[in-house]
């Protein structure tokens, strides 16, 4: 009987043991997922602020950008008007007042009249040199300069349609006129001559060749 007794009591105290240990294994188990929860919450805490971060930081950029190109736009007002020579079809336009122009032949001499013009400086007049706008009037027929245009538009380097400016006729010209420049173009006859608008990007200052061609006069 006293050998069943001590048996029975090292049985209850082996159970207490299982279930000690039991616990004990269930807390560390807890407290290593409570652990490894806390340090996933963490970094996905960290990811979120970095991508709250970066998205702040592109729409603070964006609105920069956005805030720029409108106070560059408000520099470019009031236009100031561009006057061609009174015997050359007295070519007048609006263009901003940021733009510079600089006349590279004033015709006192005759032959062809030319001016450049560009934002801030122009610089000094080269055949690839990209400006925002050229202006030429050609002692030059128009069908004749249009016949220089003709191979490039039947390869379809330049794409051409109509235009017109109070009520005078003219071409326009879109794409590439040589290797080194690709921009727009608007041509009208002029009596003996023939006036040719010309910016040298296609992108940069299309919107401000555009907004000038509609002030364009002549006579």
């Amino acid at each position: 009987m006293i050998r069943s007794k001590h048996t029975h009591e090292k049985g209850e105290i082996s159970g207490l043991q299982v279930t000690v240990i039991g616990l004990a294994v269930l807390v560390l188990g807890l407290g290593s997922f409570g652990i490894w929860s806390f340090v996933n919450y963490q970094d996905a805490q960290q990811n979120v602020d970095s991508k709250i971060a970066v998205a702040v930081a592109e729409a603070k950029n964006e609105q920069q950008v956005i805030d720029d190109e409108k106070f560059a736009e408000r520099q470019k007002q009031p236009n100031t008007v561009f006057k061609g020579p009174e015997d050359y079809c007295a070519l007048r336009f609006n263009y901003p007042k940021t733009w510079s122009a600089y006349v590279a032949n004033d015709i006192t001499n005759g032959g062809n009249y030319e001016a450049y013009l560009h934002p801030g400086v122009v610089n000094p007049v080269k055949a690839d040199e990209p400006y925002a706008l050229r202006v030429t009037i050609e002692q030059e027929d128009y069908d004749q300069v249009m016949k220089s245009y003709e191979q490039k538009i039947s390869k379809g380097e330049l794409k051409r349609s109509s235009t017109a400016s109070e009520g005078n006729e003219g071409s326009r010209l879109d794409g590439a006129f040589d290797k080194q420049i690709s921009g727009s173009a608007v041509i009208y006859k002029c009596g003996a001559y023939t006036i040719t608008l010309r910016t040298d990007t296609l992108t940069t200052f299309k919107a401000d060749f555009d907004a000038l061609v509609r002030t364009l006069s002549f006579k």
